[in-house]
């Protein structure tokens, strides 16, 4: 049974890194949590790393730009991993082929789509017409409040087609401030249950994860799993991803699950429970919010 805790800071002297998810944990979509800039904050001045490890579609220089719009300081993190660019790589080395078609919202999602340096021989990516495409990338819906269900029609053409869905966060739902939006998630569940093929870079898959070891390895730290703590507020993705990647994480129960596990200030422990038990879920430690 998960351990509830008051604080990070009863836990924390036993990491030297955390993997971090951002949304409802940092921020809520619009801004910062200021106890948990400080929780981090204070867990760096000791000596701890902060990977930041979100399913944002976005590259990490993207993430770094609405962080700060939304108040979270760069003394807050060391670095950030993000779904978006362990997809963008996939993408470029042609998981989804050289044409494809685009699903998202191009003002916010157009930096997937920048070249990346790092790799050797990218392929030329083209947005296309889903007519004329190879595959399809997934950044999220253009409208975050409709069902998914409308893209039913063109998921049967492309499955019918054998496209490749691209989705560069596996994120279910998010809420942005009190509203609760879809996400690149819903429509890749969707396009798999309809019989297509998803293909998923962020939490709970190991490409992120790899990515987020990489980002510790370029800042010259060699940290085993067992001295890295995952934290976020997702079940289906912060935790079983800790879980498969066999690390400790701590559930941040008033993020998503809040009403599930009547979170307030801390988790009711009969209903956190009920809900860890009906999820199939086991995190080390449990806290309401991260301070």
């Amino acid at each position: 049974m998960t351990q509830i805790i008051e604080k990070l800071s009863e836990i924390s002297d036993r990491y030297d890194a955390l993997f971090v998810d951002l949304w409802g944990c940092m921020h809520n979509g619009v801004k910062a949590f200021p106890s948990a800039v400080k929780a981090m904050q204070d867990y760096r001045t000791r000596g701890g790393i902060v990977v930041l490890v979100t399913n944002s579609p976005k590259p990490r220089a993207g993430v770094a730009e609405q962080l700060e719009s939304f108040g979270v300081p760069a003394d807050a993190y060391d670095t950030i991993a993000t779904s978006g660019d362990s997809a963008r790589s996939a993408m470029f080395q042609g998981a989804v082929g050289e044409k494809v078609y685009f699903m998202g919202e191009w003002t916010r999602d157009e930096g997937f789509f920048e070249p990346m340096s790092i790799l050797e021989n990218p392929v030329s990516i083209q947005r296309v017409p889903l007519a004329d495409a190879d595959g399809i990338v997934c950044c999220g819906p253009l409208d975050p409040m409709a069902d998914p269900d409308v893209n039913r029609p063109d998921f049967l053409y492309a499955k019918t087609k054998g496209m490749k869905l691209l989705c560069a966060n596996p994120d279910i739902v998010v809420d942005r401030g009190e509203v609760r939006e879809w996400c690149a998630g819903a429509l890749a569940k969707l396009y798999a249950e309809m019989g297509g093929e998803s293909l998923y870079f962020g939490k709970p898959h190991p490409p992120i994860y790899d990515l987020a070891r990489r980002r510790l390895a370029e800042l010259n730290k060699d940290i085993p799993d067992r001295k890295i703590l995952a934290i976020g507020d997702g079940v289906l993705t912060d935790i079983a991803g800790a879980m498969g990647e066999d690390i400790d994480s701590l559930f941040i129960s008033g993020g998503l699950a809040a009403s599930e596990t009547k979170t307030s200030g801390q988790p009711e422990p009969d209903a956190l429970k009920a809900y860890l038990e009906k999820e199939n879920s086991n995190p080390t430690y449990t806290i309401g919010l991260l301070r």
